[in-house]
C-alpha cells in the first residue's frame, strides 16, 4: 500500500472513530483517560524496552544527541504522562458547555457550545509523550486523533 493510500485508510478510521467519541458520554471519556493511565503505569516495563530498541535505531540512523533526548522516555516522562492523563480526566467535561448566551431583540437565545472538531491531526518528531498529550486532549475533548505508528517513530536526520 502506497502512503497515500495509507493515509486515507488513516484518516477515513479516524473519522469514523471521532463519531463515536462526540457521542460518547463524558464519563466514558474520563474513564478512558483513567484507564490510560493505568495502562502506561502498568506497562512501564514494556514501554522501557521498546523505547531502548528505538533509541538503538534512532541512533544506527544518525540521529543527534537532542533528538535522542526526546526520544528517551524516562520513567519522569512515563510518570508525566500518567499524571497528565489523570488531571485531563479530572477536569470538567468540556462537550456541551455553552458559554456566552445572549438574548436578541427578538427573544431569541444565541450562544456558544463547545463541541469537538471531528478529527485532529498533528505532525511533530521523536516526542511519544506528545502522542499520549494529543490523544488524551482528543478524548477529552470528544475529538479522533489518526493513530499511525510512523508518528512516533524518530524522523531522518
Amino acid at each position: 500500500m502506497d502512503i497515500a493510500a495509507q493515509m486515507r485508510t488513516i484518516a477515513k478510521a479516524a473519522r469514523a472513530a471521532s463519531r463515536k467519541l462526540a457521542a460518547a458520554e463524558g464519563s466514558a471519556r474520563q474513564q478512558a483517560l483513567l484507564n490510560l493511565a493505568e495502562l502506561l503505569a502498568g506497562n512501564a516495563a514494556a514501554i522501557g524496552v521498546a523505547n531502548k530498541k528505538d533509541l538503538a535505531a534512532a541512533e544506527q540512523r544518525g540521529l543527534d544527541k537532542a533528538r535522542l533526548d526526546r526520544l528517551t522516555i524516562t520513567e519522569g516522562v512515563l510518570a508525566a504522562m500518567v499524571q497528565g492523563c489523570r488531571e485531563v480526566a479530572a477536569m470538567s467535561d468540556p462537550v456541551g458547555e455553552i458559554e456566552s448566551m445572549k438574548k436578541r431583540p427578538n427573544g431569541m437565545l444565541v450562544g456558544r457550545m463547545r463541541v469537538p472538531l471531528g478529527v485532529v491531526a498533528m505532525i511533530f518528531e521523536s516526542r511519544p509523550n506528545a502522542a499520549v498529550d494529543a490523544a488524551v486532549l482528543c478524548i477529552k475533548s470528544g475529538n479522533a486523533r489518526p493513530s499511525c505508528a510512523a508518528a512516533a517513530r524518530p524522523s531522518t536526520p
